[in-house]
């Protein structure tokens, strides 16, 4: 019998973080009044830099998360004494000013999982090079409102502002132009050119909306890419893939999804996507490019890179910087396994696989329990194959139905709020206490989904409930997979239609299948290593830019002692290099942050 439930440990839950309180008891003050007065007090103490006076305003148990307003970082701070240092450190370099409540946007008073109550109000202010915007939630300590979370974050360089809407491209010059030259041909030449600041390695979906967050400010930006054409990356993958994620959650920065696109994409729509995305914003992309060689030079601060084109043709590229958007699946964890070479059948790894059309009356193996390993023996038994998974560790599992519908409601939902307003609020809670939060919402989408878990358990499923009980999210961020969002595979194994081999490792295989440490086998004609990647990107930075520039770069991935992901999306360790990756979601929000970075170093505001 599967034991549910299995816990482990993350030292970023053991923080102190008390969600118990009493429910607001509505005085003669309003929430606005409460907002009004908090904002008042808190945007002077900010702009006079009275740092004891603003912790004043903090709740004892308070957190403040930072996106290169204050320091140029990725940072969460928690509790009074470490907020005091944070600002002691930042606050009277940067020049805060203009501290208001957005206007349209009504502070809320919310009843938070039926813990406590908070005021969350969103605030706009200014720093000496930038514009910003903030969420504070306000929570009562002894009667008194303080800020329970703050978060502050760069949106606008001063004068280097976004060119959209008012400060759009006119798209033409009127009067006379001798050797005027149409819009296609300058869009061949500007593709053709090859000397960019920024090359961007591959044209997923970080690599995309790197482009155009970049080229928005004004940024010269190359990508190149080794498949045939832009979208590939979705396209390889295995015939029947449609995204877990919603539409809601998913759209591209500056072009959202038309209002008919499906909830869920399927995997060849959203390549063509990717193209039609490309073209919209006139991103720069090389296709069927080949990397030879990457050098830095060190006096001249720029990367002399190497490429083969498509004809043959060799170029030379010098940009400022590099951005590895290689993803960070970029290298499958394919387990070494006794005697797989006397296997007489077919053994790949997930990311290799296609469609198993053909394989009808066949057994096949599936070795892992997680979204790739569930969606392809779902889609497997659909063509006729006799399935059997191997479950080597536990797994999250949680419906569409009810885990998504809870993990987004209010924000990434039908008629939800401006796709800006819930990248704000979903990054202005500090990463710890969304763990905290999600404890209960995983709660409550266990209660929802029980029949499943229970029909999974009596068939020797091992399912738990995520990092210290988080769910979903904390195991995204933290290794990047470890769960299935589930669209129907967990019927079919309750159903007993796929079978499940769990609780004993593999030996060994032979010519016809995998033994077991306990002695039994099971025959298998094909066997599908859904076995995962390997998350440390800095495997892909060695073997492209060698040993040097590897050893230069912070580890990428999982989350640091602050609750932060370490090491994507912002400075790499090595001058001119940043490495990206994530979902559609994570790729849409910080490929903005990152272009921001890129464009202070490039007008002298930061150093790097």
């Amino acid at each position: 019998m599967a034991t549910p439930f299995v816990q482990s440990t993350s030292p970023l839950l053991s923080k102190s973080l008390n969600l118990e309180g009493s429910e607001y008891d509505a005085q003669s003050q309003t929430v606005i009044t409460i907002a009004e007065s908090f904002m008042r007090d808190f945007s002077v103490a900010m702009e006079k830099c009275h740092i004891d006076r603003i912790v004043g305003l903090i709740h004892p148990d308070g957190w403040w998360r930072d996106m290169l307003a204050l320091s140029w970082e990725h940072r969460t701070v928690h509790g009074t004494d470490e907020i005091h240092k944070f600002l002691v450190l930042y606050l009277a370099k940067i020049r805060i000013s203009c501290i208001r409540l957005e206007d349209g946007k009504i502070p809320v008073l919310s009843n938070i999982e039926g813990a406590f109550a908070w005021i969350e109000m969103f605030f706009n202010f200014e720093t000496e090079v930038a514009v910003g915007r903030g969420v504070i939630r306000l929570r009562q300590d002894r009667n008194t409102w303080k800020a329970f979370t703050i978060y502050t974050c760069a949106s606008e360089l001063k004068g280097f502002e976004e060119k959209v809407g008012p400060t759009r491209s006119s798209g033409t010059i009127h009067g006379e132009i001798l050797g005027r030259k149409g819009w296609s041909e300058k869009r061949r030449e500007e593709i053709e050119k090859g000397e960019h600041e920024v090359l961007i390695i591959g044209a997923g979906q970080a690599g995309l909306c790197t482009a155009a967050s970049l080229g928005m400010l004004g940024v010269d930006a190359l990508i190149i890419e080794k498949n045939d054409r832009i979208g590939d990356n979705w396209r390889k993958r295995y015939e029947f893939l449609v995204l877990h994620d919603p539409v809601y959650y998913n759209h591209f920065p500056y072009l959202p999804y038309p209002k008919h696109w499906p909830v869920f994409t399927p995997k060849d729509r959203l390549a063509d996507w990717f193209e039609c995305y490309a073209a919209a914003l006139e991103l720069n992309v090389w296709t069927h490019t080949t990397l030879v060689t990457i050098n830095f030079d060190q006096e001249r601060k720029r990367w002399i890179v190497k490429v083969i084109r498509k004809d043959g043709t060799k170029r030379t590229i010098t940009p400022a910087h590099i951005v590895m958007a290689t993803g960070l699946d970029a290298n499958p964890n394919i387990p070494s396994f006794k005697g797989i070479e006397s296997f007489e059948g077919n053994v790949h790894h997930a990311s290799a696989h296609n469609s198993g059309k053909n394989w009808a009356g066949k057994k096949v193996v599936v070795v892992g329990c997680c979204n790739s390993g569930m969606d392809i023996s779902h889609f497997l038994y659909e063509q006729g194959v006799e399935v059997t998974m191997v479950q080597r560790s536990s797994t999250y599992v949680m419906s569409s139905m009810h885990g998504i519908k809870i993990l987004f409601q209010g924000l990434y939902e039908e008629g939800g709020p401006p796709t800006e307003d819930a990248d704000l609020v979903f990054a202005s809670i500090p990463i710890p206490v969304m763990a905290k939060l999600h404890q209960i919402k995983t709660k409550e989408i266990a209660e929802l989904d029980k029949e499943i878990l229970h029909n999974l358990e009596k068939v020797g499923f091992k399912y738990d409930m995520g990092i210290d009980g988080s769910g979903f999210f904390m195991k995204y961020l933290s290794r990047g997979g470890g769960y299935y969002i589930d669209v129907g595979c967990c019927k079919l194994i309750g159903d007993g239609k796929i079978k499940i081999k769990q609780g004993v490792e593999i030996d060994s295989f032979d010519k016809d299948g995998i033994i077991f440490c306990d002695g039994s086998k099971l025959e298998a004609d094909i066997v599908v290593l859904a076995t995962g990647y390997r998350k440390d990107v800095r495997e892909t930075v060695r073997k492209l830019f060698g040993n040097k520039v590897a050893d230069c770069c912070k580890e990428v991935w999982g989350l640091n002692e602050e609750g932060e992901l370490r090491g994507a999306w912002q400075r790499s360790g090595h001058p001119g290099l940043w490495i990206v990756g994530g979902n559609l979601h994570f790729s849409r929000f910080c490929s903005r942050n990152l272009a921001l970075q890129i464009k202070a170093i490039q007008e002298g505001l930061l150093d790097y």
